[in-house]
């Protein structure tokens, strides 16, 4: 796509349903007088997949502001002279004065550059920066060291974790029994056969020293015996931690997992759903899911496959509370968070995504988030909930409580997802859908007809024929449609 028509779809992504800007484009109302930051918003850009933009003429609160001919010489010019002449590598910049909406704003395309990273002219290499959460911020020396690597063509997955390692080494620091239980196959008796299919799966190399075997961070992950065995890999465990209440004042347990992922993923959900749920004593003595198996089992997956490893120190992290669950993974989200459900997601780890499908942990690309919203939906849950920041994405569930319980934000968020999930089947929202999506009556249109109003004040739907003019018959779709 040309970078002019990216430029206009980004900017209309970032005004509506909610202003909001992001890691691909930065809103500005003028040319700020500091040098240094405008240099590192380059470096950013510049750092980033993709690269990204910078449009002048719209202020913080996603309003237009107006641009005169001198402005849009200068912006040009200093930009211009910056890119040149302050980073640690000239790099080339374009521009075009574009109109949206009746109001003509200067956009300054900056591509990604393939000799990364790159930092302002006069310092070092760890002084450089990228984009997250829509915002510009200095970049970690692992997240230096990550963009180092990926720009030589090495992804994360395959980098090594281990090195120069005999064949009875590789076989005890990787529970390759439990890939062959997981493929439904028969544990040969030559060694040989197993290390040529932990090649063929991308775990192991051959190591430069004859007779010797890498291991790398692929398999590592999915296959440790103990994650701690490998030093760079250790802080990727994922942790549960279980709390009395609603806050994180008195902590009842913390789990640190220590096996790979793929090794210990059954385990792992298994062991949350039990603490998750309630106990029901009617007849006897049995435990009733809270939350829906598939939605745990996507979100968890989800926040490992995702996860930014590049981030030191931080881990994917599982909190229960008594009137929540918590899922948090390092890194911002790659796309729109409001379009989770609908649009394909961006891998930020492409070999692990297709290896956790691979072995039965994940669903087809871009159908997990939608199969645990769905889930969320027959069991007549609060909407979920997606937050980001620079450094982390969340994600939380909520039990089952009475429409009277939820908050105006809770049940407009549900009516967007219902929206959204409803339109991956072709089919519109209408009053009687929202009803049954809420477990109202039908003498409770009144309510859903509310739902229904507060979510198309809030520009997250639309209706779907204008032709229609009564409200009994309107259907309803998503904003983005």
């Amino acid at each position: 796509m040309d970078w002019k028509k990216k430029a206009i779809t980004l900017l209309e992504d970032s005004l509506y349903p909610i202003p909001t800007e992001l890691n691909e484009l930065d809103w500005k109302c003028a040319l700020s007088t500091k040098t240094e930051r405008l240099a590192e918003h380059l470096c950013a850009f510049s750092n980033y997949k993709g690269g990204g933009i910078l449009v002048f003429g719209i202020n913080n609160d996603g309003s237009f502001t107006p641009l005169t001919k001198t402005d849009i010489d200068n912006i040009i010019q200093k930009l211009g002279n910056i890119a040149h002449n302050n980073l640690s590598s000239s790099i080339s910049i374009e521009h075009a004065v574009l109109t949206y909406q009746e109001h003509s704003m200067l956009f300054i395309y900056i591509p990604e550059q393939s000799d990364k990273p790159i930092h302002k002219k006069g310092s070092n290499m760890f002084d450089a920066y990228t984009r997250s959460a829509g915002s510009t911020i200095k970049m970690s020396r692992s997240q230096i060291k990550s963009l180092i690597a990926d720009s030589q063509g090495t992804p994360f997955e395959k980098r090594h974790a281990k090195q120069n390692l005999t064949v009875k080494q590789v076989l005890t620091l990787l529970n390759y029994r439990k890939l062959y239980q997981i493929l439904d196959k028969t544990i040969p008796n030559n060694t040989q056969i197993v290390m040529e299919l932990l090649v063929t799966l991308g775990y192991c190399t051959e190591s430069l020293d004859a007779g010797k075997w890498d291991i790398t961070n692929l398999g590592a992950l999915l296959f440790a015996n103990d994650i701690k065995d490998f030093e760079e890999l250790s802080s990727h465990s994922v942790i549960v931690r279980i709390y009395e209440g609603n806050n994180n004042l008195k902590l009842l347990h913390e789990q640190i997992g220590t096996y790979g992922y793929a090794i210990g993923f059954d385990g792992l959900i298994d062991y949350v759903m039990k603490h998750s749920s309630t106990e029901n004593i009617k007849v006897a003595r049995i435990l009733q899911p809270t939350y829906p198996l598939i939605a745990i089992r996507e979100f968890i997956a989800n926040a490992l496959v995702h996860q930014d490893f590049s981030i030191p120190g931080m881990a994917v992290t599982i909190e229960i509370f008594k009137d929540r669950i918590v899922i948090t993974n390092p890194g911002s989200p790659l796309g729109d968070i409001n379009r989770l459900i609908d649009m394909p997601p961006l891998s930020r780890n492409e070999q692990l995504a297709q290896a956790m499908f691979f072995l039965r942990y994940c669903e087809r690309r871009g159908s997990g988030i939608d199969r645990a919203v769905e889930a969320i939906e027959q069991m007549l849950l609060p909407a979920v909930k997606f937050t980001k920041n620079a450094l982390y994405t969340r994600i939380f569930l909520y039990p089952r409580k009475r429409i009277s319980d939820m908050t105006k934000q809770e049940k407009v968020m549900a009516c967007y997802q219902h929206a959204c999930l409803s339109y991956e089947s072709n089919n519109p929202i209408n009053n009687l859908s929202v009803r049954e999506r809420f477990g109202l009556d039908k003498n409770k249109s009144a309510v859903a007809s509310r739902i229904i109003s507060d979510t198309l004040e809030a520009h997250l739907i639309k209706v779907s024929d204008e032709s229609i003019t009564s409200k009994k018959y309107a259907t309803y779709v998503p904003y983005y449609v």
